[in-house]
């Protein structure tokens, strides 16, 4: 991979970072409110509980894009990090932040091998 492919997958990926940092900043949608009636107090249930998968989602995001942008510099941007084969540019283009090839990706996704290894994990959280 170019230097000048490594600078425009660092903007995307910084930009985004970026934008997801504002977002998770918003924690207002989850304060617990009191109300006097029952049914409203269902719906705003409800809605914490949409904010609070909203946030997750975006935090899980955050941490991807972060691994995305520490992988760039560490060389290993670009490189499917279970085969060791080159992602495809396509792919990169599509999903910046991602770890494995799409072959890979698809047998995670049906939990064929542990994506992500509790050491892997933790170290992704120490440097967050």
């Amino acid at each position: 991979m170019t230097q000048t492919e490594l600078n425009k997958y660092k903007a995307v990926l910084e930009a985004k970072q970026a934008e997801l940092a504002i977002g998770l900043r918003n924690r207002e949608d989850i304060a617990i409110e009191k109300t006097p009636d029952a049914i409203d107090e269902v719906q705003l249930a409800g809605e914490r509980e949409l904010a609070i998968r909203n946030l997750d989602r975006e935090s899980s995001l955050l941490r991807n894009i972060r691994g995305a942008l520490a992988r760039i510099a560490d060389g290993s941007y670009g490189v499917c990090m279970h085969c060791d084969e080159d992602i495809k540019p396509k792919r990169l283009d599509a999903v910046p932040w991602t770890k494995y090839c799409i072959t890979c990706q698809e047998a995670a996704d049906r939990h064929e091998f542990e994506s992500d290894a509790p050491d892997a994990v933790d170290d992704m959280l120490v440097a967050a």
